[in-house]
């Protein structure tokens, strides 16, 4: 999903103006905190999260790491209520003015979703927001199915959350071909679930001559005819 069908603003861009817009929503809900006060507790919370999910590739749901960030504050909100899942909210929609799509994706989709079963795994923590991504660009019309990590709890290269994507395509590994620009989470965890893999290199990566991709390409433009040599 992202750096291959969207790309994100580089050095995390996002962030500052998201976490300043989920803390401006939880003031106007009446959480009086200051800025300082729950950026702090929320980074606190984020980490100690993922302290604990990195080992068995985890990925807890974004609203997990606000509810938590706020009990710690002294504020008795569960990571299903209202206030925590609008917080969610209002960082997701500040995240996607970040976001902006290949130039190729929508077209090469299109061609592609003619021959192919199509799907996207993705690791984030907002499924929600992967959604509404795809959808504001069109791009959900081309895919038979969209897993995400905080959908199921595991975030690539776990084998697991590729087998949930092939068992709701209906597709054995073999006959499969995964796409992706990161060594490890992409090519290695595609292949290490049996997959066979394509890199779209969008950046420098040396660790990719060990990682044997069966393709490699430099744009979404090349990605038909490379399926065709897997």
């Amino acid at each position: 999903m992202f750096d291959t069908l969207m790309m994100i603003e580089k050095e995390h861009a996002f962030y500052s103006p998201a976490v300043k817009r989920m803390h401006a929503f939880l003031v106007e809900k009446g959480i009086p905190l200051s800025f300082p006060t729950f950026r702090d507790a929320y980074i606190k919370a984020r980490d100690a999260l993922y302290e604990k999910a990195d080992a068995q590739m985890e990925e807890p749901h974004f609203n997990l790491r606000i509810a938590n960030a706020l009990q710690s504050l002294g504020y008795d909100l569960g990571a299903d209520s209202e206030i925590v899942q609008g917080a969610t909210d209002a960082f997701c929609l500040e995240f996607m003015n970040y976001v902006r799509i290949d130039a190729a994706a929508a077209e090469v989709l299109k061609q592609l979703h003619e021959k192919y079963k199509l799907g996207v795994v993705s690791n984030f923590a907002i499924p929600e927001c992967v959604l509404k991504l795809l959808e504001q660009h069109g791009l959900n019309q081309f895919l038979d199915v969209v897993v995400v990590s905080a959908a199921v709890n595991k975030r690539k290269p776990s084998p697991e959350i590729f087998k949930k994507a092939l068992e709701r395509l209906r597709v054995d590994a073999v006959d499969a071909v995964f796409v992706g620009d990161t060594v490890d989470a992409d090519i290695k965890g595609a292949k290490d679930a049996g997959m066979r893999a394509v890199y779209i290199e969008r950046r420098p990566q040396k660790e990719i001559e060990n990682a044997c991709p069966d393709q490699t390409i430099r744009s979404l433009s090349e990605l038909p005819a490379a399926l065709e040599k897997c």
